[in-house]
């Protein structure tokens, strides 16, 4: 599995989020290309696909890597892990957060945070095998409304 980071928004990369983020979220459209520009072009994020060579270097998979600084240091984020259903269980997942753990490393993060629903249950295995701990917190959300 080839992980790269996105540098420029193409057809090929709408046509994917168009594939993937449904997928991850019946609730959220995917992202127009003016929001995929926004997202590449931000020093806030990292957004990482994962090219499948067996399959002509389809895109299977992304990851987006939040990086912030607050009083207490750098911290990063995983957010919007999706892999294609047909690429799941092939180690897509994992090799798009060890890039992602390691790009977070660089930039000079001390934590990686991120969060999983209960029901995604190989992907808690996953983040749970490669390091992640759960923490006793709670997680809380505001809704603002949309207008």
């Amino acid at each position: 599995m080839d992980i790269v980071e996105v540098t420029e928004v193409t057809e090929e990369l709408c046509t994917a989020f168009r594939r993937l983020i449904p997928q991850l979220s019946s609730s959220n459209p995917p992202p127009a290309r003016e929001e995929l520009a926004a997202i590449v072009s931000s020093p806030a994020t990292v957004l990482f696909v994962a090219r499948d060579p067996d399959r002509g270097g389809e895109i299977v998979g992304t990851l987006t890597l939040a990086l912030f600084r607050i009083p207490t240091g750098l911290r990063a984020w995983i957010e919007d892990v999706v892999v294609d259903g047909s690429a799941r269980g092939k180690g897509v997942g994992e090799a798009l957060n060890l890039a992602a753990l390691a790009r977070a490393a660089s930039a000079g993060a001390t934590t990686v945070d991120l969060t999983s629903r209960p029901s995604r249950e190989a992907a808690n295995r996953l983040y749970q095998r490669i390091g992640f701990t759960r923490r006793d917190t709670n997680v809380y959300r505001y809704e603002i409304s949309r207008q």
